[in-house]
């Protein structure tokens, strides 16, 4: 992949992963198609063919599903396209925000938008005293800009701009479309695997049981054979969830650096971002939504797998590369530590 050095590469890096991803998301639809063609082959066998007859009749059924596995798969992320917004609102609870429901935000997302020549996204709230924003949206007529009552209410006006601007520029790097297409290949394994696996504890495997008992079984062929096709849907599960976790958490440095070219004012930024540090969870949101977020808090173990940096590097970064300044309330701790002596 090509080195992402500013905004601009940053957004065509982003096209080239988006297509890559979708590339992918076939590619893996593919190799579970063929798997779970082998396993229910290898369930229907009485006769107890070797696992070569089981991996050939596998390979005839799944070329007959081939047009189907394609037809399905493009509708599920036509339905995506067309459903992610409504889905998101869904499980978050957003609604949608009008000039007069709040003139002062609209004011200041439109204000954003009109000084980047952006068409202004739809304004979005969430109830929670989380303080928390995210983006969302594949097309122009989707994108919206969502923020949480808490983080209405507990941050000034300034720090309030910091966020929209992060998160317009996430729209404006097509951040935003690059995650909802990693969901998407993530969405379309798990529900594949789940009815393989479903099929196969309360049906297959039973009708399986009733075989051996009656005739012996269907030989250790279609056993060897059933167990490939889990571990391929695993492994193809596994690596749709990898996909999800490499996204580079530069991402959220560019918003942030996005946020100050927008703003002009990296202190807001960084005084915003202190006061979500701790503040961000909203409970109602799955891992995929939490992920769009200004913060994800993750903690421990899971943090290796998180598609944010933390507050602290991202607030270093800002005060080192943009020339931000921490607020008095955070400098204090540190000017009361450095004229201790070490002797």
């Amino acid at each position: 992949m090509t080195p992402v050095f500013g905004l601009y590469t940053h957004i065509r890096a982003n096209r080239i992963r988006s297509v890559l991803l979708i590339a992918g998301l076939f590619a893996l639809v593919l190799l579970v198609g063929y798997a779970v063609a082998l396993a229910l082959v290898a369930a229907g066998d009485a006769s107890g063919a070797p696992p070569e007859a089981i991996a050939a009749g596998a390979l005839d059924t799944y070329v007959l599903w081939t047009p189907w596995l394609v037809l399905g798969t493009l509708a599920w992320i036509g339905i995506s396209v067309a459903l992610n917004t409504r889905i998101v609102d869904a499980t978050t609870g957003a609604r949608t925000l009008t000039r007069e429901d709040d003139p002062r935000l609209y004011r200041m997302l439109e204000t954003l938008c009109i000084s980047r020549g952006m068409a202004t996204p739809r304004l979005k709230i969430v109830e929670s005293d989380a303080l928390n924003a995210y983006a969302s949206g594949l097309t122009q007529k989707q994108y919206a800009v969502t923020l949480t009552r808490g983080l209405v209410e507990r941050l000034d006006d300034a720090e309030i701009e910091a966020v929209m601007a992060h998160e317009l520029t996430h729209i404006r790097n097509e951040d935003v479309r690059l995650m909802v297409v990693a969901v998407v290949i993530a969405g379309v394994i798990a529900l594949v695997g789940e009815i393989v696996f479903r099929s196969l504890r309360f049906g297959l495997w039973r009708r399986g049981g009733s075989r051996s008992r009656g005739s012996g079984g269907g030989g250790r062929g279609a056993v060897i054979a059933i167990a490939i096709a889990v571990v391929v849907i695993l492994v193809a599960w596994l690596a749709s969830l990898m996909i999800r976790f490499a996204l580079s958490r530069a991402r959220e440095y560019l918003a942030d650096a996005g946020a100050v070219e927008l703003t002009k004012n990296p202190d807001a930024m960084i005084s915003a971002l202190l006061k979500i540090e701790g503040n961000a969870d909203l409970s109602r949101a799955p891992a995929s939504v939490m992920e769009m977020c200004v913060e994800n808090p993750r903690r421990g173990f899971t943090a290796l797998l998180s598609t944010h940096p933390s507050i602290a590097d991202r607030v270093e970064a800002l005060v080192r590369t943009a020339g931000g300044r921490l607020p008095p309330t955070a400098q204090a701790p540190q000017a009361e530590a450095a004229p201790r002596s070490p002797w």
